[in-house]
This record gives C-alpha cells, sequence and structure tokens, in this order.
C-alpha cells in the first residue's frame, strides 16, 4: 500500500511537471519564432519578466501551504509560460539541433539522479546545507563574473553550479517521497511542489549542459 501511494505521488509529480516543460517549451519557440522576443528586449519588458518570474517563484515558495490547490497549480504554469518567454533566447544562441540533442542528454542525466533520490534508503536532507551553500556561492560568484566576464571563471562555475544541481535533484526526490508522511502538508497539492522542485533543478541542468557544450550559431 505504502509503494502504491508513493508511485502514485511520483507519477502525478513528473506528469505535471512533463506540462510544464511542455508548455516552457511551446512557449519559448513561439517567442522566438514569431519575433516577439526582439520586440520584449527592445522595448524594455525583459527585466519585467524576470522581476515577475522571481515573484512567482515566491508566492509559491512562501504560500504554498495556505493557497488551494487549484491556485498553487496556476502559479506553477504562470512561471512555466514566463520561463517559457525569457528562455527563446536560447534559439538565438544556439543551433536547434544543438538544443535538441543537449535537452536528451539533461533529460538522461537528471532522469539517473531523480532515481537515485528516489530509490535510495538514505535520508539526504544532510546534504541540504553543503548543496544550497555551494549553490549561494556560485550565484554571488556569477553575478560578480558578470563585471569581470572572465571566461574561464564562468566555465568552471558552470561545471560547478551543473554537478550541484545533480546534487539538488537527488536531494528534492528524496524529500517529495518523504514529504507524503508529513501530515502537516496538504497532500492532494503536495505533487504540484514536486513538480515545481524538479522542473527548476531539470531548467537548471539544461541550462548548463547547454552553455557547456552548445553549439552556439554564428
Amino acid at each position: 500500500m505504502e509503494e502504491e501511494k508513493q508511485g502514485s505521488l511520483i507519477a502525478r509529480t513528473f506528469f505535471w511537471m512533463f506540462l510544464g516543460l511542455l508548455g516552457t517549451a511551446i512557449v519559448a519557440w513561439y517567442t522566438y519564432s514569431s519575433g516577439l522576443f526582439i520586440s520584449i528586449i527592445f522595448n524594455g519588458y525583459w527585466e519585467m519578466l524576470l522581476i515577475g518570474e522571481l515573484l512567482v517563484v515566491l508566492l509559491f515558495s512562501f504560500l504554498f501551504k495556505k493557497l488551494p490547490p487549484m491556485v498553487v497549480g496556476i502559479l506553477f504554469f504562470v512561471y512555466a509560460m514566463l520561463n517559457g518567454v525569457t528562455l527563446s533566447t536560447i534559439f538565438v544562441l544556439f543551433e536547434l539541433n544543438s538544443i535538441v540533442w543537449l535537452f536528451v542528454a539533461s533529460a538522461l542525466l537528471f532522469g539517473g539522479m531523480a532515481l537515485y533520490g528516489y530509490k535510495t534508503s538514505r535520508d539526504l536532507s544532510s546534504w541540504k546545507p553543503l548543496l544550497f551553500g555551494i549553490l549561494i556561492v556560485g550565484i554571488i560568484l556569477s553575478v560578480i563574473n558578470l563585471w569581470l566576464g572572465n571566461s574561464m571563471l564562468d566555465i568552471g562555475l558552470d561545471w560547478v553550479i551543473l554537478f550541484v544541481f545533480f546534487g539538488i535533484t537527488a536531494y528534492d526526490m528524496n524529500k517529495i517521497k518523504a514529504l507524503q508522511d508529513d501530515e502537516t502538508l496538504d497532500q492532494s497539492k503536495l505533487h504540484i511542489y514536486g513538480a515545481m522542485e524538479l522542473y527548476l533543478d531539470f531548467i537548471n541542468i539544461f541550462l548548463r549542459v547547454l552553455s557547456l557544450f552548445g553549439k552556439r550559431r554564428n
């Protein structure tokens, strides 16, 4: 019975994650192919989009327990659509064939780490301080490097953050499996929380893999 309950939660989690990724991909391609991204960039809407994404994530994170399932679901898809608009720029920077193959490679890497997090009998909660500590330092250095423009530092940070998100994927999957026993959470929306966590993990893995191995347009 316990395994069946876990299987149902994981299936719904990945289904929602898939829908989020599908929505992101459709919006990204439409934004690029229609030329809408040019208008967004040159009319000053880019910063507003990034702020909008941040606000949605913050609302989702801090109000998840209080909001009804329908609102949580709407926030998830709103974020996925907004992210699709901002990710449209990858079609400008990288060749389509490279994007597709590296998306598949990222999915395999993500799937392997998620499977480990699900199957392991270990409690991976002890990973959290180290993983998120390294991630915060990496983000700070990435922001600083926007001014320094050191390409070698960029490559090094991409590798570090990529491996950090491998660990975060396993940690998040392990956490989602454990959360179904948390009586303080509304179990009817737990799969949406899991979908958002894993969606963010996958997007970050994909972007780092693309940055490291993507074939750029001339």
